[in-house]
């Protein structure tokens, strides 16, 4: 079992601690969160607390993190919509919505469910929630990702992505008019320092982040771009986008108050392209948009008319 620290500092006083850990812990949802709460997992001074306890300046907050057994991640019978599969690789169009791999107090519903209905032979290398994962996509990000189905292909395809020779391209509509076709963002991106949950660009604590982008399509007010990326960082297209001054539109954390969100960031991993693990052929994937953001984009050139 792992544990998290954190020492209350003094801006941090009266507040309640599940507003502390909402923003100290980015990487956990609210569920999850009150969850470890519920079960006994934050502690101050060897005793659990309640959700509603409000915290003191200097008190020392223990989250103990639990791992979760083999047999809390069950096979799901959820649909899957498989782009290819063969006795190496599974690529997966992920849809809006779905997370990829379970978490602590989520482990039912995620993409890895299904891929155990799917299939029973996933690489083994990141443990019992993370099956076969490569790499990830955001829950409101719809689109392609690749799955090993033994550790060989797991090796393969993550040394090609550390090599950064895979092949990730992903449109987005943005906010404001880009008045140049192409563009390419360097800034490294860390944690916010003041909203645990978000990314931000930064100097301190962060990594290297590269998204080359193009231009697509203008609209009234938006643009259409597909981004590719150099690196994997998290939220990555999002908060580069929204560091230029151009946004994701419907992004509940780095979009405008006034969007849609209902249907999350409009951005899809449109293509996807790798060197097969034991073949060495060169693989290439393109997927259709979701209906809504094809809608949205009907809609806005229809404003042009």
């Amino acid at each position: 079992m792992e544990d998290i620290k954190i020492r209350i500092v003094e801006e941090q006083k009266g507040q309640r601690i599940d507003k502390i850990l909402a923003k100290e812990l980015a990487d956990f949802s609210r569920t999850q969160i009150q969850s470890l709460i519920q079960n006994g997992y934050v502690v101050i001074d060897e005793k659990p607390i309640k959700a509603s306890y409000k915290v003191e300046t200097g008190e020392d907050v223990i989250v103990y993190i639990p791992k979760p057994e083999s047999t809390d991640i069950l096979p799901e019978d959820i649909p899957l919509d498989v782009v290819y599969e063969d006795q190496d690789v599974i690529v997966i169009n992920k849809p809006t919505g779905m997370i990829v791999h379970p978490s602590i107090g989520i482990y039912s519903g995620t993409l890895v469910n299904a891929l155990l209905y799917h299939c029973h032979d996933l690489s083994g290398i990141n443990g019992v929630t993370r099956p076969g994962i490569v790499h990830r996509i955001d829950k409101e990000t719809s689109g392609l990702l690749m799955v090993a189905k033994n550790d060989k292909a797991h090796q393969s395809l993550s040394k090609q992505l550390q090599e950064h020779t895979v092949t990730r391209r992903y449109l987005a509509l943005v906010h404001g008019l880009i008045p140049h076709e192409f563009g390419r963002i360097e800034a490294p991106i860390g944690r916010d320092k003041n909203d645990r949950q978000k990314m931000t660009c930064t100097d301190k604590n962060a990594k290297d982040a590269i998204t080359n982008f193009k231009v697509i399509e203008r609209f009234r007010d938006m643009s259409l771009v597909e981004c590719r990326l150099e690196t994997g960082r998290t939220h990555q297209i999002r908060v580069h986008m929204q560091y230029i001054g151009y946004p994701v539109y419907g992004d509940p954390q780095y979009g405008l108050r006034r969007d849609d969100t209902s249907h999350g960031q409009f951005l899809h991993a449109k293509i996807l392209g790798f060197v097969h693990p034991r073949t060495g052929e060169e693989m290439y994937f393109e997927s259709e948009l979701p209906d809504f953001f094809e809608k949205k984009l009907q809609e806005l050139r229809n404003e042009m008319e």
